[in-house]
């Protein structure tokens, strides 16, 4: 369900995508992003509804999200989420049970997870890959999601170095490029 959703999220923002059931791929042609707000409707369900923020803020400076939904398997916070991106010089309000996320210019940083964040791991590398200098993550989720990730990012020409490890370095880049076909 939480694919679904994520198809529909990217597809709200401005992505094409077409879906392969049979070969099991989804292809996404994202030529623009449209805003960086993200109805409460069509995210309530999903735990995921954070995971927009990173790419948002990193190429629009702003994200309006709510707080996560649709997860049963009890509370997951997303407080480090919020003071790693506070760390990087983004404004965060929470107004109605939205997150309301704004920065002129995302800044480097150097931050550490008062707790290992699978999401929070996966949200602040992708804020991180287009921010110019070098943000170094530490107490870093270890899961392999998230060195898939980061190799998927490296493939569009991140520089992610420490996968795997609990400190994860990301030099920024300029831009990303497209990748048409991904196997490491």
């Amino acid at each position: 369900m939480d694919i679904r959703t994520i198809i529909k999220v990217i597809e709200y923002l401005g992505a094409e995508t077409e879906f392969d059931s049979e070969k099991n791929t989804l292809k996404i042609r994202v030529n623009g992003i449209k805003n960086g707000e993200m109805p409460y409707e069509l995210v309530k369900t999903m735990r995921a509804s954070v995971y927009v923020m990173g790419p948002l803020l990193a190429r629009l400076g702003e994200a309006d999200v709510s707080l996560p939904g649709g997860c049963a398997i009890g509370e997951r916070p997303v407080d480090i989420h919020l003071a790693g991106f506070e760390s990087m010089g983004v404004q965060i309000e929470l107004e109605h049970g939205n997150i309301k996320a704004r920065s002129k210019k995302l800044n480097p940083a150097n931050f550490t997870m008062r707790q290992i964040s699978v999401g929070a791991t996966a949200n602040l590398m992708m804020g991180s890959v287009l921010t110019p200098g070098k943000t170094v993550l530490e107490n870093c989720a270890l899961e392999p999601d998230i060195v898939d990730l980061g190799l998927f990012l490296n493939k569009m020409g991140a520089k992610i170095s420490g996968l795997g490890t609990e400190r994860i370095v990301i030099e920024g880049v300029k831009k990303l490029t497209p990748v048409t076909r991904i196997s490491y």
